[in-house]
């Protein structure tokens, strides 16, 4: 059975796009249609031929069909772009047609080409929609609204030529947003999409500009932006259109926030109770429209449920306007309390009513995000209540470091001036330990989520910490007061420490407290001595449960405190070093000792350290210093009896070295075998102990450094050496060397010994050579160099044979 169209059906079928469009849109396609055939043709005709090897591939003829052209643009995306501009450009015709040709119309023509025009645009989008074109209707409808515009002002220049500015525009912005909100609900214009969220816009500038007329001042003025705001919350939440939801969030974010700017300064620059009270009025109003459309935001996403993104979105901006309801509430109250309170109340007068917040968590028909947003506006004023009280905590731990030059000048008054010697102290400070315990209270009492309750415990401490140690300053307490409260946080913050050995903040805050505490107590001497040595005692305590820290810290208070006793005891810096030097055995034999081999080298470590220290206190006095480094040679070699420390025995050995030379140094010793066989000696004993051991060791292993340590100097010693006893000394000496390699079998004293005699025989000779030299004719060196190199020529095999022979003779030498 078929089916025929007739033409009645096809004249009667509605073209999208229109005709003359879509027969420029078949054309194209017929055209690349027919070039992709001849594409496929003459690929066909290649591998027929291909499949045929006994003839030659044709190859295809002919132009090429280039590519279908593909177009830059869609049809749709030009369509567009012609629209708007046509819109434009009879927008600025209608505009200047109404500045530039107004006035050659008498009043009857102004009116009739007014309302000949605007009717004629804006009727003109009804026959174009029921053709189907409706973007055209679209740009004018455009037009239609701009002309509405250009007559509103047209009006005012020739009719309402005395009204003021301000009033006119309140009225003609209400009328043109009814006038286009009720054009975009007739029945056929209801199908476009501009109308409605133009109307949206133009009723943004009604309230805004009565507030003006009025002389409403800037509380009016920032109430009219807020109450507008407010008004487009209630489209945004309300409406249904995309369109207009996205216009009036536009509106309702920009004019809010400029609203709650404007609110915000002129809460903070109150003059009095009043003033304060209006401004809080208007953040408060701006606090429930947040609130409001949060509240509707969250039940939205419950009711609706309609996909994870969505779900996402919608969730986020509920939270964020609670957040943003929660700030504002706070701002408000704190701002209306801080024009009755003195200044020093300001901040916790926002930190208690942020901490009110926090009653939400007992409102369970709160939708859940809502909840969540008001307790995180709870914490950021507690976090930002916490940022103001920073500066005084790092005033009181960081302020005593000052004293470190200026130890032992004189007890301060108070605790205040104790921890401002170089810095001055923040204003308003007296309320934070208030606020330092208030937040502290918060994260004990009200976190309860199973998730942030560990951190917040965690976090309590250092808080109740720090509240602790700011209170002497702040309340200006005696300076031996402060150190009393402030030694007895170091003794809890270390008890917690050992108690909870997996936290890492307790630890921290007893360490950064002894030391501030140290630092503190340096104004006087009695109070370094006795800090010092509750703080030796404290740390040594703690060091059988904590030891790899506990017990460094112990060590180094330890070797502070001897330095302080030797100050008192007015002795010098070298005397005081042998004193510091009980630090280091303790430290050795502690590490010997201990059964936590994580805390061995933390405790080397700080007793290397308070030898390096006595070294430096030595240093002015080099017999002091020799027996400084002797005894901390002694140390070491104590630690390398231990298996695991047998590589600290070449410390020692280096320690014992230095302390030999600075020992002949303070002798004013300047011969180098004075230096040099120290060295040599030991090392010779312990090159033949291991040589004996192991009979395998090389010779250079085993003598090679000890004989070098001692002839390589004399050597140069020798050859600048004017006299005859030490050339001829170590010609002995080198003689003897040799003869024992030579003996033993053994090449480094072999050619050690031989390379020195030899250069020190030829030291001893070089004088008789210059003199021989300087008598002979200048033609005999030439000659005794010719006749060399004959002899050498004529008997080269027989050396050659003899320097085999001695090759042979080395190698089997040790």
């Amino acid at each position: 059975m078929s089916c025929r169209v007739t033409q009645p059906t096809l004249q009667g079928m509605t073209h999208i796009p229109p005709p003359a469009e879509e027969l420029r849109l078949l054309d194209a396609e017929l055209w690349q249609l027919d070039a992709r055939r001849a594409q496929l043709l003459a690929r066909r005709a290649w591998l027929v031929a291909a499949l045929q090897p006994k003839w030659q591939a044709p190859q295809p003829t002919g132009p090429t069909p280039a590519a279908p052209h593909r177009p830059e643009a869609s049809a749709p995306s030009v369509q567009n772009v012609l629209l708007v501009l046509g819109g434009v450009l009879l927008t600025v015709a209608a505009m200047v047609f109404t500045l530039v040709s107004w006035g050659h119309l008498g009043i009857t023509g102004r009116a009739l080409v007014l309302g000949a025009v605007t009717a004629a645009t804006l009727t003109a989008p009804l026959p174009l929609l029921r053709r189907g074109l409706r973007s055209t209707a679209e740009s004018v409808a455009g037009l239609g609204l701009a002309l509405t515009v250009l007559d509103a002002v047209a009006l005012h220049g020739a009719v309402f030529l005395e009204s003021p500015g301000a009033p006119y525009t309140a009225v003609a912005s209400a009328l043109l947003a009814g006038l286009w909100a009720a054009y975009g609900l007739l029945p056929r214009v209801s199908e476009l999409r501009l109308p409605r969220p133009a109307a949206l816009v133009a009723g943004q500038l009604p309230l805004f500009f009565w507030a003006i007329a009025a002389d409403a001042g800037s509380y009016g003025l920032t109430a009219a932006l807020l109450v507008t705001a407010g008004l487009d919350t209630v489209v945004a939440l309300r409406m249904t259109s995309g369109s207009l939801r996205v216009v009036a969030a536009i509106g309702a974010y920009g004019v809010g926030a400029w609203g709650v700017l404007a609110a915000g300064w002129l809460t903070w620059t109150a003059s009095g109770p009043s003033a304060a009270a209006r401004a809080a009025a208007l953040l408060l109003l701006a606090s429930a429209i947040a609130l409001a459309a949060a509240w509707r935001a969250a039940r939205t996403l419950v009711r609706e449920a309609d996909g994870a993104g969505r779900g996402a979105e919608v969730n986020g901006q509920a939270l964020g306007l609670a957040v943003a309801s929660g700030l504002l509430a706070v701002g408000a109250l704190g701002g209306a309390a801080r024009s009755v309170l003195p200044e020093l109340w300001t901040v916790p007068a926002h930190l208690a009513f942020g901490v009110a917040l926090l009653a939400v968590l007992r409102l369970h028909r709160l939708p859940d995000a809502v909840r969540r947003g008001l307790v995180q506006a709870s914490a950021a004023v507690q976090a930002l209540a916490l940022l103001w009280a920073l500066p005084v905590v790092g005033v009181v731990v960081l302020g005593p470091l000052a004293w470190a030059f200026r130890a032992w000048t004189g007890t301060p008054s108070d605790a205040r001036t104790a921890v401002t010697v170089n810095t001055t102290w923040p204003p308003h400070a007296e309320a934070v330990p208030l606020v330092l315990a208030v937040v502290a209270g918060v994260l004990v009492l009200a976190v309860r989520d199973t998730a942030w309750r560990p951190r917040a415990l965690a976090a309590a401490p250092g808080l109740a910490w720090a509240t602790v140690l700011t209170l002497p300053a702040v309340l200006e307490l005696p300076y031996f007061a402060g150190l009393l409260i402030e030694g007895a946080a170091t003794a809890g913050a270390v008890a917690a420490a050992v108690l909870l050995r997996q936290r890492l903040l307790p630890l921290i805050l007893a360490l950064g407290t002894s030391a501030s505490l140290a630092f503190l107590a340096l104004a006087s001497q009695t109070a370094t001595l006795a800090v010092l040595g509750v703080l030796v005692a404290l740390f040594t305590a703690a060091s059988w449960r904590l030891a790899p820290f506990m017990a460094p810290t112990a060590l180094g208070y330890g070797t502070a405190l001897v330095v302080a006793i030797g100050a008192a005891a007015d002795w010098s810096p070298p005397h005081t070093a042998l004193l510091v030097l009980v630090v280091p055995a303790i430290a050795a034999v502690l590490a010997w000792r201990l059964d936590d081999p994580k805390a061995t080298v933390p405790v080397e470590a700080a007793g290397a350290a308070a030898g390096v220290l006595a070294v430096a206190l030595a240093a002015t006095d080099l017999p002091l210093l020799a027996t400084v480094l002797a005894l901390c040679g002694v140390i070491a070699a104590g630690t390398a009896i231990r298996a695991d420390r047998r590589p600290v025995g070449y410390a020692a050995a280096a320690l014992f070295v230095l302390a030999t030379w600075v020992r002949l140094a303070a002798w004013d010793m300047s011969a180098p075998e004075a230096y040099t066989l120290p060295v040599t000696i030991p090392a010779l004993l312990v090159g033949a102990l291991r040589h004996r051991r192991d009979p395998r060791t090389s010779s250079w292993t085993a003598y090679a450094p000890g004989l070098a340590a001692t002839l390589v100097p004399s050597l140069f010693a020798a050859w600048g050496d004017s006299h005859w006893t030490r050339p001829l000394l170590l010609g002995l000496a080198a003689l003897l060397v040799t003869l024992a390699g030579a003996r033993r079998h053994l090449q480094a004293p072999l050619l050690l010994g031989g390379a020195v005699l030899l250069l020190d025989a030829l030291h001893e000779l070089a004088p008789y050579i210059v003199q021989v030299t300087d008598a002979l004719p200048r033609w005999v060196p030439p000659a005794l160099a010719g006749l060399l190199l004959l002899a050498m020529g004529a008997t080269y095999e027989h050396r050659l044979r003899d320097a085999r022979r001695m090759r042979d003779v080395l190698t089997k030498m040790r």
